[in-house]
């Protein structure tokens, strides 16, 4: 058993889905703690009925922790996962500072929780877009070794946090009523729109959110061969991030092939009756931890395509399920120290 865990980022929307996975998921710890930056330390937050104030996050707050979950940006990732590892604290980091770090592990544990043993320190979840992508890879990549992937991403504004929120429903409302409003964690109005630009523009034309998908996808298989091409777009979808993807692989593998393949995969949920109108979409998806997976048809440019719809919670499988799996592949071999 973990003796004492904390939370970073406690206070966000991703942190209070730690804070309720851990306690139906019943992690085992003895003492957990709450971290947050200036502007929430000092408030109280309810766990498992009981008041906790949140504490300051600070280089002495991981005295005496075995094993931190953090949910931040970036440059509060860079500060306060080495203050960690210098006493002695495993950390679990859902930022993207660390991910393509050659020291520090890139985890799905569906897909390689043999690299979470292999940390130093850090272990870092990969990009909300990029896991359920590779969860969805997973068992056709074991079947028929895939060489190529097309994906477009359809983002939920969850994604851009709770700023994201707001200004879908405030500006949809603005819209509606024929009034201004001013975005705040967008570029472009995202109300009753599309917006093909998630990131800064990074490598010959692809943003930066493409980029992760193609990198991450390549360390978390260990295998720098598979190709994706990306494109990322904003949708004005409240929560769960929805993506088109086209595989090609060098064995060809049947429709009714990859359906038994997904079916039989934990952590996949497959919803696919065209005829029926049965399908993943993101209203029927959010709070549910599965990777959702329908449409499955041959992809009629390749004679090894397969094509098909994937639908996740981002905030969940995406981010906050993901990070306490791995969490508890450390609890069940005691790697934490």
């Amino acid at each position: 058993m973990i003796e004492s865990i904390a939370i970073v980022g406690a206070t966000g929307a991703v942190g209070r889905l730690i804070r309720e996975l851990l306690e139906q998921r019943d992690f085992p710890y003895e003492k957990i703690t709450f971290l947050a930056s200036k502007r929430s330390a000092g408030t109280t937050i309810s766990y498992k009925g009981e008041d906790h104030e949140v504490k300051l996050l600070c280089p002495e707050a991981f005295d005496d922790i075995d094993l931190a979950i953090g949910s931040t940006p970036d440059p509060v990732a860079a500060e306060f996962c080495p203050w960690a590892v210098e006493r002695d604290c495993v950390v679990v980091d859902e930022s993207g500072y660390y991910r393509m770090d050659p020291k520090v592990p890139l985890v799905v544990p569906e897909i390689n929780p043999e690299a979470a043993l292999k940390h130093e320190g850090i272990i870092s979840s990969p990009n909300c877009s990029t896991t359920q992508m590779v969860l969805a890879m997973k068992p056709l990549h074991d079947a028929g070794k895939i060489r190529r992937v097309i994906v477009s991403t359809y983002q939920a504004t969850s994604g851009a946090g709770v700023q994201g929120q707001e200004d879908l429903i405030a500006g949809s409302r603005a819209f509606l009523e024929n009034e201004d409003y001013a975005y705040q964690a967008f570029s472009h109005p995202i109300a009753f729109n599309l917006i093909p630009q998630i990131g800064s523009e990074k490598h010959a034309g692809y943003t930066s959110e493409e980029m992760k998908m193609v990198v991450e996808t390549q360390k978390i298989f260990n295998d720098e061969s598979i190709r994706v091409c990306p494109t990322c777009v904003r949708v004005p979808v409240e929560n769960c991030h929805s993506e088109s993807i086209l595989v090609e692989t060098e064995k060809k593998i049947s429709v009714a092939e990859a359906r038994e393949l997904f079916a039989a995969t934990p952590g996949i949920t497959v919803v696919d009756d065209l005829a029926a109108g049965a399908y993943p979409m993101p209203a029927d998806c959010s709070g549910d931890d599965a990777v959702f997976i329908g449409r499955i048809r041959e992809d009629l440019s390749c004679n090894n395509g397969l094509a098909f719809w994937c639908v996740s919670d981002n905030l969940r499988k995406g981010a906050a399920t993901n990070a306490v799996q791995i969490a508890e592949l450390l609890v069940k071999s005691q790697a934490t120290v």
